[in-house]
């Protein structure tokens, strides 16, 4: 009887000693938590965090919280299809990163050389912003894998898009400056022209979108108290496109056009976001060092020379249920992987998603499967459940292991289709994507100056 005891209590132990990691490689889920309304939940107060910090409200284009007031959202369908352009268009950014062409100029007045493709489809999520003296107020896309900050401006010579704000009126304006052509930030832009002695800037996008105009500075007012004096920015008289009643664009990429290169004095190089779990819910965009938490795990920021405007991390594996998956870290090295603000949907080597699929699916078994939506081919249906018990998810950076959140893992249409939000490369030479709905809930650090990236429990 003795040996007997001493047994049970060797197996109570083990299972003890086990129980956690058997928990932690499992989330249990509030299907509620996951699904939209119709409704805004109540904001979260946001505040300074101190003289060269701040934050400020962000909210998913779509989503009812959104000042935009759109009359009609996109179906998902119409979202993935516009997600898959712009994947398509990064990578063809960087594959013919060393070809130029002639584009189409919308402006009649100057041939304008750019990148095929040289700028990618816009993004999802909105902050607002003041251009100009008096500060006048605008809701603006913002997007890391874009450089250029631009709004709509009057007088649109050609065409402009509806916008919920007025446009931008530059003559109202005493602070506002075109840029000179013969300036050194005129020569900055990946393209440029002139009109007379000002500069011209043109940006146009993977989806067909594009936006033409002058280059100028003005003050940018961030918050109440505190503003960016002599920001460069687009003033676009000629814009079409895909936006959304935004009014522009706030460049977040790593080009010395963009927002953080620009405020690199003031912010040292640092911003970081929480996206909310679903597009009812607000987030907030963060600059400066005292908004970030001491709880972060760092992977070293990489670039590539192609392509320097990207975020590159070090991707070396995934682990599902708490297990690696069986894939060589050089699947996800030869490539190499971005981190987007715009992308949607996560996109992985083939190799690596045929092995995420299999493993989240046999994970998955108990749940009843239902048709594929759109690039999305593992969908669930879950009908009748309350709450479902889905295998953890993470990603294994140099450095670091980052664990997603619950609203990570899946993109819904309905209670009857949810999908796993991951899709596989055509092309195995294109690299990895990881897109917002991974980064849902997580505080993500960009850290430029120091060139790392950070990850952690997001309060949004």
């Amino acid at each position: 009887m003795a040996c007997h005891g001493n047994l049970l209590v060797v197996v109570l132990s083990l299972l003890l000693t086990f129980a956690p990691l058997a928990r932690s490689s499992m989330h249990t889920i509030n299907l509620d938590s996951l699904m939209a309304s119709n409704t805004c939940s109540s904001p979260q107060d946001i505040k300074e965090s101190g003289p060269d910090d701040l934050s400020l409200q962000l909210v998913h284009r779509y989503s009812p919280c959104s000042p935009l007031g759109l009359d009609e959202n996109p179906t998902h369908e119409q979202i993935l299809a516009q997600d898959q352009s712009r994947v398509d268009s990064i990578h063809r950014r960087v594959a013919t990163a060393s070809k130029r062409e002639k584009a189409y100029n919308p402006l009649n007045s100057l041939e304008i050389p750019a990148h095929y493709g040289a700028s990618i489809g816009t993004g999802n999520y909105i902050v607002s912003v003041g251009f100009g003296t008096p500060k006048k107020y605008f809701s603006v896309i913002f997007d890391t894998g874009s450089d250029v900050t631009w709004i709509q401006c009057k007088p649109c010579v050609s065409a402009c898009y509806s916008q919920q704000d007025p446009i931008f009126d530059p003559t109202q304006s005493s602070t506002y400056r075109n840029i000179s052509c013969s300036s050194n930030y005129c020569d900055q832009l990946d393209t440029q022209g002139c009109s007379g002695s000002s500069c011209l800037y043109a940006v146009q996008y993977g989806d067909g979108s594009y936006t033409v105009g002058f280059y100028a500075q003005d003050t940018l007012t961030l918050t109440a108290s505190d503003v960016v004096q002599n920001f460069r920015f687009g003033c676009g008289e000629n814009n079409d496109g895909l936006f959304g009643k935004a009014a522009g664009l706030l460049g977040l990429g790593r080009d010395s056009t963009s927002f953080v290169s620009q405020t690199v004095g003031k912010y040292g190089g640092v911003f970081s976001y929480c996206l909310p779990a679903t597009t009812t819910t607000t987030g907030y965009l963060s600059f400066g060092t005292g908004s970030v938490p001491t709880n972060v795990k760092y992977t070293p920021l990489l670039t590539n020379e192609d392509a320097p405007t990207f975020y590159y991390l070090n991707l070396i594996g995934l682990s599902v249920g708490g297990k690696q998956l069986p894939v060589s870290s050089t699947v996800f090295t030869n490539a190499g992987t971005i981190i987007d603000s715009g992308t949607v949907i996560t996109r992985l080597p083939s190799d690596a998603y045929s092995a995420l699929r299999t493993a989240f699916r046999q994970a998955m078994s108990q749940y009843k499967t239902a048709p594929a939506l759109s690039i999305l081919d593992t969908c669930y249906d879950f009908t009748g459940y309350s709450s479902v018990t889905i295998p953890v998810i993470s990603f294994i950076f140099s450095g670091s292991t980052v664990t997603l959140d619950a609203a990570g893992v899946f993109y819904v249409n309905t209670i009857s289709q949810v999908c796993l939000a991951f899709a596989g490369n055509s092309d195995p030479s294109d690299f990895s994507i990881i897109g917002n709905v991974q980064q849902r809930k997580l505080n993500v650090v960009y850290d430029v100056s120091r060139k790392l990236v950070g990850f952690g429990p997001g309060t949004c």
